[in-house]
């Protein structure tokens, strides 16, 4: 069995993590930290793990060697102190930002950061979307979770981009979110009376994962002008990603099917949904709560030059803890879908 450890548990990636991996057929998770809670114990803070586990939070200060690490701390922590973290596990996925960019430009432009704490890093650790780096994936010891806006918004174009389907550079993504994107620190945005009924844009330029989605389309050195808006709604989980694609005209649903086909026809977890009829024709996220599935879909404006683009995820799961539990999978050479089962709910 696999021993892992989770830094940072008691937040809801990290409670995500832990309840996927206490199910897991080769996994026995060693130990959870938590600087807030440490001492008590686990169902205090993720009443679902009732009577699925005894563990209690202990301190980072007291972590143990461990075959796998992941890291859910808040942005810039697990940056400070990664030298002393790598040496507690031969093989981690950091589920934080602090290593998903290439580069230390894109962490002062995008994350105003004079200079990254590790910059000598960035490029050992491999970006961790599994459909887009998956041999990659497998030979590592440092992958990073991808962005959960990110992720939706790549995976929703990335068949078009990768078949050479587009007239112009130019991608203009809409990005609507839960609550639960923002974590469990309580502020204003989040706080029920001004959150509830809300269709907020909260970033229409400049969001930080912006970066992210331009690294990962970027192909044979053609870099896509990224247009993307991010809006807050009353959900808890769910992201639905919206994309607007110039192609020619004369391009056809047979033609977007095969490069979909093509890019994701033997996916575990991502499902082309484009149906003729019904309520659930194209994706949706209501369904995917729970789930490691990205649901993507596209509509072709009959007769002009453009496609939109869709892709639906759970931002916990597919869009954090699932895609990272899904690289371990890779890393360890166990089951691609080990653990991540679950098909999510319907109603």
């Amino acid at each position: 069995m696999l021993k892992v450890s989770i830094v940072g548990a008691s937040g809801y990636v990290g409670g995500e993590a832990l309840r996927i991996l206490l199910g897991h057929p080769n996994v026995e998770v060693q130990q959870v930290t938590s600087e807030a809670h440490a001492g008590k114990f686990v169902h205090t803070v993720h009443p679902n793990l009732r009577k699925r586990t005894m563990l209690k939070f202990s301190s980072i200060e007291d972590l143990q060697p461990c075959d796998f690490l992941f890291l859910a701390l808040p942005h810039k922590q697990s940056s400070t102190r990664i030298k002393d973290l790598m040496q507690a596990a031969p093989k981690m996925c950091d589920l934080a930002a602090d290593f998903r960019l290439n580069n230390e430009a894109g962490y002062q432009r995008f994350y105003d950061m004079d200079q990254h704490p590790a910059a000598d890093l960035l490029p050992k650790f491999i970006y961790g979307i599994p459909e887009l780096h998956r041999e990659a994936i497998q030979g590592a010891d440092l992958v990073t979770g991808a962005g959960c806006l990110a992720t939706a918004s790549i995976l929703s174009v990335y068949p078009i981009v990768k078949a050479g389907l587009l007239t112009d550079p130019t991608i203009v993504l809409e990005g609507k979110t839960g609550s639960s994107a923002a974590g469990n620190k309580a502020n204003m945005s989040t706080h029920h009376p001004e959150r509830s009924g809300v269709m907020r844009s909260y970033a229409p330029t400049g969001h930080r994962h912006t970066a992210e989605i331009v690294q990962e389309l970027t192909m044979d050195g053609k870099e896509p002008d990224i247009r993307f808006s991010a809006t807050s709604i009353e959900a808890v989980r769910g992201i639905l990603v919206t994309a607007h694609c110039s192609v020619d005209s004369s391009l056809t649903d047979k033609d977007l099917w095969k490069a979909y086909r093509a890019a994701y026809g033997k996916e575990p977890f991502i499902r082309i949904v484009k149906e003729r009829t019904g309520l659930y024709r194209y994706p949706e996220p209501k369904i995917l709560s729970g789930s490691n599935y990205c649901d993507v879909g596209f509509q072709k404006a009959p007769d002009r030059p453009w496609v939109v683009a869709m892709a639906a995820i759970d931002n916990l799961m597919k869009g954090a803890a699932g895609n990272g539990v899904q690289a371990m999978n890779l890393m360890c050479g166990f089951e691609e879908t080990a653990g991540l089962e679950f098909s999510g709910m319907h109603p």
